[in-house]
């Protein structure tokens, strides 16, 4: 017997505002919306989905997971995020690293990794 990834549960003050963001960084799909909670993903069959659930404190702290986005072209794609409204945020990384730290607009972190043959 196994288990199957099904969801990301993400807490979000607005709940609304950050699927919504996210599905427009992965060009992902609002499923389902209500005040508490929003679902994303690539299809309504489709997993792992994303589900944003609402909670009244604010993010404090380092995320313990985190996603990293795979691009073409990771210079690009970070300078969208940012228009977007990410971040950079700087995690312990350095200077040498070949990913970028970024944070949604209610400081959750992500990675932007370098495409392959960058």
């Amino acid at each position: 017997m196994s288990s199957r990834w099904h969801t990301v549960v993400v807490d979000a003050v607005d709940p609304g505002r950050l699927g919504r963001w996210w599905a427009e960084v992965l060009d992902y799909r609002l499923l389902r919306e209500d005040l508490d909670e929003v679902v994303i993903g690539p299809a309504a069959d489709v997993y792992p989905q994303l589900l944003f659930n609402r909670v009244w404190e604010v993010k404090d702290g380092k995320n313990r997971l985190h996603l990293d986005l795979s691009p073409d072209d990771q210079e690009a794609e970070v300078e969208r995020l940012v228009d977007m409204g990410a971040r950079q945020v700087d995690i312990g990384q350095g200077d040498e690293a070949d990913w970028v730290v970024l944070a949604d607009p209610e400081g959750n972190e992500f990675c932007v990794l370098r495409a392959r043959g960058q």
